[in-house]
């Protein structure tokens, strides 16, 4: 099973997510919950679209890091 990184971001009215190493896998949702639900689905059916087109399944490269960024008082 391959892990790929899911890089949430918050918009205006509501949270998007897309997935680096699949190009053009994103979604939306109103919570970090309803993300996963949903980026779960938009990876599913992507990878089953690049199957269909014969397309190879790109390996998970992404890492990503939350590092604690220290602020001037």
């Amino acid at each position: 099973m391959k892990r790929y990184a899911v890089v949430i971001e918050q918009g205006p009215d509501n949270l998007s997510a897309y997935v680096p190493d699949l190009s053009g896998c994103v979604t939306t949702g109103k919570t970090v919950e309803e993300i996963e639900r949903n980026v779960r689905e938009a990876i599913g059916f992507h990878l089953e679209g690049m199957r269909e087109d014969g397309e190879p399944i790109p390996e998970p490269t992404t890492v990503a890091l939350e590092i604690e960024a220290p602020f001037a008082a």
